[in-house]
């Protein structure tokens, strides 16, 4: 006997979707399960089913002052099953965060910061002695099933006068620590973006791959993509859109997609100020302005799913497939008007309105 049976569901594409779940692991996932199970849930052909969505780019340990959120306010309560904190704490303070997610109901994972206390201040990297390798060798060692990657902040702001060289230093922690996920942050020069996308390899994250600041990959001159941001999204960088307060604009996003360059994965950079004031507010709105862009359902999806899924190595997630975790989610997707804001202050209308009905997280069932 199954724990749950959720019956009559269907997939983005229409197509009918059962699927049965015991000990918080997808027994079968068909387009019909016949058996009996301790609870039903019957979806009645009314509301779509796909994995359990998952932010890749949050900020969400609540003891920070700069940038903190706490996750079931930006995960479960919001359809999304899985959060990965991108750097807001670094080795000194990664275990306390970790302790704190013990209790919570939303998945979390982290990014640790190279910088040994993460985003206690807005120039963490600005002090070249608070990068120390081997601590952070020591916390990848301690918390494995938590830490799914690095994270390097690489901006004016952030970096002071050191340059390009606190990404040579993460790319050196990676490549030291079985070539972790790296993701790096992106904004004002210097370092110059050229710079920066000429460190990365095949499978680093570059976060606010849409920002509309003259650093980013739109020539402000000509109205097209940088010439050597098109060399580094073929050479297989994840293009991520970490939308945050001030990062994401929607004449880039739309250029792009013209040029044939769609960002690799979706995420929010959300923390609580964004989520309660805006522009970002959840992660479902940051899927409707992708799809008001012009990407297809489908497409958006998979970036909320499989593809951050496999970036950061979450083996057991981002798909209905037997086998894996049974983190779900339930939406419905409704004819509608909204007014969406980017980080720039530019509107555009959405017509098609995705919203989370339940979300499902190791077999558990919460209402949104």
């Amino acid at each position: 006997m199954f724990d749950l049976l959720i019956k009559n569901g269907k997939l983005i594409s229409g197509e009918k979707i059962e699927v049965a779940v015991k000990d918080g692991v997808i027994l079968a996932a068909e387009t019909e399960i016949e058996s009996s199970a301790k609870e039903i849930l019957d979806l009645e052909g009314k509301h779509y089913l796909s994995a359990g969505w998952i932010d890749d780019h949050v900020h969400c340990y609540e003891k920070m002052t700069l940038y903190y959120d706490y996750p079931d306010e930006i995960g479960v309560t919001k359809g999304v099953t899985t959060v990965i904190d991108a750097g807001t704490t670094g080795a000194e303070n990664i275990g306390d965060f970790y302790e704190l997610t013990k209790s919570v109901k939303t998945n979390v994972y982290a990014l640790v910061n190279i910088s040994k206390w993460g985003i206690v201040e807005q120039d963490e990297l600005a002090d070249l002695t608070k990068i120390q390798a081997d601590l952070v060798r020591n916390r990848l060692t301690e918390l494995p099933q938590f830490i799914v990657g690095i994270k390097a902040r690489m901006s004016k702001t952030v970096v002071g006068e050191n340059g390009i060289t606190p990404l040579e230093l993460a790319k050196d922690i990676q490549q030291k620590n079985q070539n972790l996920p790296l993701m790096i942050h992106i904004g004002s020069a210097p370092p110059e973006l050229q710079e920066v996308l000429e460190l990365l390899d095949e499978g680093d994250v570059l976060t606010h791959c849409f920002n509309g600041k003259p650093n980013g990959i739109l020539d402000r001159e000509t109205d097209q993509i940088k010439d050597f941001a098109k060399v580094a999204y073929e050479k297989g960088i994840v293009f991520d859109i970490g939308h945050g307060t001030d990062s994401f604009n929607f004449h880039v996003a739309e250029r792009a997609l013209k040029e044939g360059i769609k960002a690799t994965s979706i995420s929010t950079d959300i923390y609580h100020r964004n989520r309660e004031n805006g522009p970002v507010y959840d992660l479902a709105t940051t899927m409707e302005k992708l799809r008001v862009v012009g990407y297809s359902w489908e497409e958006i999806l998979d970036k909320v799913t499989a593809v951050p899924a496999k970036y950061f190595y979450l083996e057991k997630k981002g798909q209905l497939v037997k086998g894996y975790d049974a983190d779900l989610t339930i939406f419905d997707l409704e004819v509608g008007e909204k007014t969406l804001t980017d980080s720039n202050g530019f509107t555009r209308t959405a017509k098609e309105l995705i919203k989370p009905v339940k979300t499902i997280i190791g077999g558990t069932i919460y209402d949104n």
